[in-house]
């Protein structure tokens, strides 16, 4: 046995420990830390796949922004009291016959897949040079399916003011009540004072090294929603009114502008989303650097939940 086979089975074993100890954990903080564990460590199963850029996204989602919203979450519920119901023996065996029924459908789809599999990567990979960039996923995020793109971020955003509606109606455009599981402490507030240099520093690279290599938009705004999170986290910045005109100049900024690119391909190229010859790579970077700030400051506020007060005069 191989040291690279010996890793793979321990990490998937490891994985899948932590995947039941979660399920079984009856605390929530245990649980929600234990989450975190569980999408770190998957993180480096895709890296394991040679899927960089799924690896740099599961990390930041599922083990960063996720497990955030999930600590916000038990922040809340912390004093009251929430009613619990058991589960009958119906429940669980209809849950537990679900997880049968996906399983057997993932095992299927890895073990009995066809030997070639159909895919347009060749393709895409030939076509590549005429972007300008390197990066094959970013290739096909922002020419191939650059509509899906775009969509994704304006559902970003729906998603947001989805959360700003559940404040009560004379709370709208105040200030979100960001609450975590943690109180601010010492060791939080120098942790808020030495890592948001270095993160924004990592975030802008993130997203300037994406067209070459992973990385990108959505990986970029992730580290630096995370930073902001940190400062607001240990009371060095306050959390912003929702109806604060750069507040929402920042949310919007990236969809337009890449919507604006977009409407600009019916002039310059021909159709929807085109790229005038020559000029993708700075069109593209430009798209992916406004996409950034957005993503960045909406997955903040998404964290940041509702408003729920507002602003003193």
């Amino acid at each position: 046995m191989t040291y690279d086979l010996a890793f793979d089975i321990s990490l998937a074993g490891l994985l899948l420990a932590i995947a039941l100890w979660t399920i079984v954990a009856r605390a929530i903080f245990p649980a929600i830390v234990l989450f975190m564990v569980y999408g770190l460590l998957l993180g480096i199963v895709w890296v394991r796949l040679s899927a960089v850029d799924v690896a740099l996204t599961e990390a930041a989602i599922g083990g960063g922004v996720t497990s955030m919203l999930l600590l916000g979450a038990a922040a809340r519920l912390q004093g009251k009291n929430v009613a619990s119901e058991q589960l009958g023996l119906p429940g669980r065996l209809a849950a537990a016959l679900l997880c049968i029924f996906v399983t057997a459908g993932l095992a299927y789809a890895v073990f009995l897949r066809p030997e070639v599999a159909a895919t347009l990567a060749p393709m895409a990979k030939e076509n590549l040079a005429e972007s300008g960039l390197g990066n094959p996923v970013a290739g096909v995020l922002f020419v191939y399916r650059a509509l899906d793109t775009l969509l994704e971020k304006v559902v970003l955003l729906l998603a947001l003011v989805g959360v700003w509606s559940l404040a009560k109606d004379e709370m709208w455009g105040g200030i979100p009540g960001l609450r975590v599981y943690a109180q601010p402490s010492g060791i939080l507030v120098y942790l808020a004072q030495v890592l948001p240099p270095i993160g924004i520093m990592v975030g802008i690279y993130m997203f300037w090294a994406g067209a070459n290599y992973p990385g990108g938009a959505f990986q970029g705004g992730t580290v630096l929603a995370a930073m902001w999170l940190l400062v607001m986290m240990a009371r060095l910045q306050d959390v912003p009114a929702t109806s604060a005109p750069w507040v929402r100049l920042c949310l919007v900024v990236g969809p337009v502008a890449f919507l604006a690119i977009g409407l600009s391909g019916f002039v310059f190229a021909g159709s929807f989303l085109g790229y005038p010859e020559g000029h993708a790579k700075p069109l593209i970077i430009i798209a992916e650097a406004t996409l950034t700030l957005s993503i960045g400051v909406t997955l903040a506020l998404l964290v940041a939940g509702p408003p729920e007060r507002m602003p003193q005069r």
